[in-house]
């Protein structure tokens, strides 16, 4: 008598519930994980990711409101035409002053 009492405990679909519970639990972890990440497109904060940084392959990307961008590194650091600007120095405090050249101080 006490076997047919007890077929509920034997019943595969408990399994099966079981196993949706944990897939909603791990579901819910991941949203809370991707809402969090720095480039959300839902976030209103500016953010900047620096990707392998002085490395060859250094990627920079940018996040303002919504817009994206994204800027690869060639490879090649300072390579170009140009000419001198000025000149930067260090302070004691850690700042830094740029005197551009040519103006009298």
């Amino acid at each position: 008598m006490k076997f047919l009492a007890d077929h509920d405990s034997d019943d595969p679909i408990l399994s099966v519930v079981n196993l949706i519970d944990v897939f909603l639990v791990i579901i819910a972890a991941l949203l809370i994980t991707v809402a969090q990440h720095p480039l959300n497109p839902f976030t209103l904060q500016d953010v900047t990711v620096i990707k392998n940084p002085g490395k060859p392959d250094m990627e920079i990307v940018m996040k303002q409101g919504e817009k994206l961008t994204r800027y690869e590194a060639s490879g090649k650091i300072g390579g170009g035409d140009g000419e001198k600007a000025g000149v930067a120095y260090k302070m004691k405090d850690g700042s830094m002053v740029y005197v551009p050249e040519g103006e009298k101080p």
